[in-house]
């Protein structure tokens, strides 16, 4: 799956009070039936969708603050944001099926 469009931001975490900042890499891809599949490299498992890029965008921020709520619900570690090297890369590739 192709990613076209992508925010790149380097994870940070900042005191405010008694809670945490947090910034993560998101791919916006058109999907096929209209609007934007987002996902996050850095938290397996986390596809969101929205209408329009901005529901999309709202709709990545609502599902990162869940998936990181259940993590510390669960005592688990927040991930550290992959270093992003190179960019995605789309490209078409034949198969052929033998009769």
């Amino acid at each position: 799956m192709a990613r076209h469009a992508h925010a790149l931001r380097k994870r940070t975490s900042r005191k405010e009070g008694t809670g945490s900042e947090y910034s993560f890499t998101v791919y916006f891809e058109p999907a096929i039936e209209g609007g934007y599949v987002v996902t996050c490299p850095a938290l397996p498992g986390l596809v969101t969708e929205g209408d329009t890029l901005a529901e999309a965008r709202a709709m990545a921020r609502d599902a990162i603050r869940a998936y990181i709520e259940s993590l510390l619900k669960d005592g688990e570690p927040i991930p550290a944001e992959p270093k992003i090297i190179l960019q995605p890369v789309k490209e078409k590739i034949k198969v052929a099926i033998p009769a």
